[in-house]
């Protein structure tokens, strides 16, 4: 569960990548005809989800509660077999509607950009549409859509081809959390100590701010007063004592009421037999 929210967050990050490449959303189909595949991923990715107002945001919207990463040991028309770090196997099954991607190197998101941790990276070169069957056997993808961990299977709404240090990053920011950063919602704050409920293992943590910590609220300087319960907020920092202290707080607000929170209007595809 824990590296499927992780990578739900990575994706956010993507899928905002891709949605500020765009200068316009793409033209939607005709009503009742299923988009072709590859047209128009990319366009619109980030509507609804991780929107561009907060920068990407980490995993922010409906369908970006879950994915896996793993390794691809099969490729077959309409789906891919990979096994995860944790060495299980699940079937990743895709449509026309499926988003097929690739992430390459330097782009947008963790580690490259230059930029901070869930604030969309920053340059870089932004998301491709690939076809299925550029992906290959030895290939790393993340795949997000509806999980079935009892059948291991996951119909896929997005799947995201990764580079080989991409997916290295990924693991060593799992390894990180908790250690060097911290991102959830709000839930408590008694004076300088934050609570807040993590979205990467959707756990209680909190940390600590003294007087070199920053805050900000997207590019704007910011005081702790201003976080407010219900924010969410990306924290770097390191552990000292047994207590995080923050050297950057980056809050995001609260989630917007009654926002978009069923992913995609593209329909998942099944994920097989219950």
């Amino acid at each position: 569960m824990k590296v499927r929210l992780l990578i739900a967050t990575v994706f956010g990050l993507a899928l905002a990548a891709a949605a500020s490449a765009q200068d316009a959303p793409g033209t939607p189909p005709p009503a009742g005809q299923a988009p072709a595949q590859g047209a128009g991923q990319g366009q619109g990715w980030g509507q609804g989800q991780g929107q561009r107002g907060g920068r990407g945001g980490w995993g922010g919207g409906g369908m970006m509660g879950r994915g896996l990463l793993g390794t691809v040991t099969e490729v077959a028309a309409d789906h891919y077999t990979i096994k995860t770090d944790s060495g299980e196997i699940y079937t990743v099954h895709f449509s026309a509607n499926t988003r097929i991607m690739k992430l390459p190197a330097g782009a947008g998101g963790p580690g490259g950009g230059g930029g901070e941790r869930g604030q969309g990276g920053g340059g870089g070169n932004p998301p491709q549409a690939i076809k299925p069957t550029d992906i290959k056997v030895g290939d790393a993808i993340v795949a997000n859509g509806e999980v079935d961990a009892a059948a291991k299977s996951v119909g896929a709404v997005a799947v995201m081809q990764m580079d080989p240090e991409r997916a290295k990053q990924m693991r060593e920011m799992q390894a990180n959390y908790g250690k060097t950063w911290l991102r959830g919602k709000v839930t408590a704050i008694d004076g300088v100590k934050v609570t807040l409920m993590g979205t990467v293992d959707n756990a209680a943590h909190s940390f600590v701010a003294d007087e070199n910590t920053t805050f900000r609220k997207r590019r704007d300087p910011i005081t702790l007063a201003d976080v407010q319960v219900g924010d969410t907020v990306q924290v770097d920092g390191a552990v000292k004592d047994g207590t995080f202290l923050a050297t950057t707080v980056s809050a995001m607000g609260a989630p917007p009421q009654g926002g978009p929170q069923a992913g995609p209007r593209d329909a998942a595809p099944s994920a097989g037999p219950k």
